[in-house]
């Protein structure tokens, strides 16, 4: 990990490790699916489920990042991903992240078909059987976040502080050929990289201190990105705790060169941030004031994520970060 990996703390960028993650998951998915003779595809990611960063990696470290097919379904992939930071200088070894991801695989020749993934062979049979689990809840989730397909950040003149509107943020990125695919289209982990930009510049706007993120909730790639096109990431704080910040980024990609497609969601996700000071340990965070009925909505929804994924820890489901 280089300075250009980390922020000025010298932590590594959530997003760095979600690229190491996504292209990992992108290269052992394309190759199984390719493992048998028939039409050449190439793996494309649908959905990242809740990560959690475990531990920091910081400049200097060694990233190792481990890939293995935990499911197959007709067209999907599951891939299981781990990320471990060793310290070279000392040898010491740690777990940062584990991660989840589906791909689905895209035929060469068109773009708009996916194919049939070979199975797998499971050591046991309830491993099958729990991966279907997976699948079904996975389908689930993605359905469900298609209602926020048609919502916008819209910016607001001489917001107040602690307000929604203070810290909201976007970005705007040209598509160009060193973030596609062989297909010509974006890699996930490109835009997860931008994704988290964005959230940790709500963020440090917000609490004007050093941050890192946390976890991020599950991300849902509703469309493709074609090269070309001119992508808007939009962040807005959502909700806060004592010690975090719950951020929704939305991702609308704009085909520029083709009048015949308008403006569409191609991502959305929650980051979740915490502040932290010099020494590393978690900072109080300043309390969101949301201000219009929407923002409050958006505030109670993201308390009742908050309480379900605390709920979850102490029930020892997932590591503790």
């Amino acid at each position: 990990m280089r300075p250009d990996d980390a922020n000025v703390a010298g932590n590594v960028h959530g997003g760095t490790i979600l690229k190491m993650i996504e292209e990992a998951g992108a290269i052992i998915s394309t190759r199984h699916c390719n493992s048998q003779n028939g039409e050449r595809c190439v793996a494309a990611l649908a959905r990242v489920e809740r990560t959690d960063f475990l531990s920091p990696m910081c400049i200097g470290e060694v990233a190792h990042v481990s890939a293995e097919i935990t499911y197959t379904s007709k067209h999907s992939v599951e891939v299981q991903v781990h990320v471990m930071s060793e310290n070279i200088l000392t040898g010491t070894k740690k777990l940062t992240n584990k991660a989840t991801l589906w791909y689905v695989p895209l035929s060469l020749k068109n773009v708009d078909k996916v194919l049939e993934v070979p199975p797998i062979v499971y050591s046991r049979q309830e491993l099958e059987e729990e991966g279907r689990k997976r699948y079904e809840a996975q389908k689930l989730q993605r359905m469900e976040t298609t209602w926020r397909n048609g919502d916008m950040v819209q910016p607001v003149a001489n917001p107040e502080p602690n307000t929604v509107s203070y810290s909201q943020s976007s970005l705007i990125h040209l598509v160009g050929p060193s973030d596609c695919t062989l297909h010509g289209f974006v890699h996930g982990g490109v835009t997860m990289k931008l994704m988290d930009e964005v959230a940790g510049i709500v963020a440090a706007r917000h609490c004007k201190t050093n941050i890192v993120t946390a976890s991020v909730d599950a991300i849902n790639f509703h469309d493709k990105i074609r090269k070309g096109c001119v992508v808007t990431i939009s962040g807005r704080m959502t909700f806060t705790s004592n010690k975090s910040m719950e951020i929704e980024v939305l991702v609308d990609a704009d085909p520029v060169v083709d009048n015949s497609q308008k403006r569409y969601r191609a991502a959305s996700a929650f980051f979740t941030y915490v502040s932290l000071n010099q020494e590393g340990k978690p900072l109080p965070v300043p309390q969101l004031v949301p201000e219009t009925e929407d923002e409050k909505k958006r505030f109670e929804d993201g308390k009742g994520r908050y309480v379900q994924m605390k709920a979850k820890r102490q029930g020892h489901t997932e590591p503790q970060p």
